[in-house]
């Protein structure tokens, strides 16, 4: 099932993506709804951010390909996690589907993108095992986790160089249907595919993130992790497009737009 969150007549809706068109829900996509019967086109609503979190999770470096351009890039010996480690990212930087990226005008060259799978919390979860973890996970989306390089090496925090207006497009929707074992990652800037990988080639899964994660932290409905991503990516351009596709999920678009 593919849920979604749409503006439609100036209004914020909540709907069941079926094909071509969404049907209206009333209620909590993570609790008692009902189905209007109301449908819209798809084409015809703006997509909004599927979920906006209650708390925001980020796995760091848990791709092992990733992890070694990131050692090339700060020229330093590669350090390979020896645990799941987990961050936090700004609610304020979360944009839609086809909403652009702003980069700022300070910005250096240096800003790429990061392809995601993020998981979506669905019920109230605490003290889960690896064998139990993915009972609290409601659905999979995609995100773009933007990132300023120069920032990220030369600030204390990560506040800026991750966390900036605009720097987390997600979407375009959650499905709820997924065999982790068979997605794969697809990257295209401007139409030309720029990397490719198994989405699940994590060096930490994310039963094993879960499992570590609530040890020590509840996680409630709406919460959402996101799961790190792959190799190195190209410096992104004024007016480029990327699109992250994950089969089985869909493809999140955002155009780059740099300040004027």
């Amino acid at each position: 099932m593919r849920w979604a969150r749409f503006e439609s007549n100036g209004k914020a809706q909540t709907g069941i993506v079926e094909g071509s068109v969404i049907e209206v829900i009333e209620g909590d996509m993570f609790g008692d709804y009902k189905r209007t019967g109301h449908k819209v086109a798809l084409d015809g609503v703006k997509l909004l951010v599927p979920l906006v979190p209650q708390t925001f999770y980020a796995a760091g470096l848990n791709y092992v390909e990733h992890i070694m351009e990131q050692a090339k890039l700060n020229n330093r010996e590669p350090n390979i996690p020896e645990k799941p480690d987990i961050g936090y990212r700004a609610n304020n930087a979360l944009i839609a589907h086809d909403e652009n990226v702003i980069v700022p005008k300070d910005a250096t060259d240096k800003v790429q993108y990061e392809a995601e799978i993020v998981v979506i919390v669905g019920k109230k979860a605490k003290h889960l095992t690896e064998e139990n973890a993915l009972s609290c996970v409601f659905g999979y989306t995609i995100g773009n986790d933007v990132s300023e390089r120069t920032w990220q090496k030369g600030d204390r925090t990560l506040w800026r160089a991750k966390n900036t207006d605009t720097f987390k497009p997600m979407g375009p929707w959650i499905e709820t249907e997924v065999d982790l074992d068979k997605l794969q990652t697809t990257v295209r800037v401007d139409g030309k595919v720029t990397i490719e990988f198994e989405t699940n080639n994590m060096l930490y899964g994310i039963e094993r993130y879960i499992a570590a994660m609530t040890k020590y932290v509840t996680l409630y409905p709406g919460d959402m992790i996101w799961m790190g991503t792959e190799g190195a990516s190209p410096d992104i351009k004024d007016g480029q497009t990327v699109e992250v596709e994950i089969n089985q999920i869909g493809t999140l678009r955002n155009k780059f737009v740099r300040e004027k």
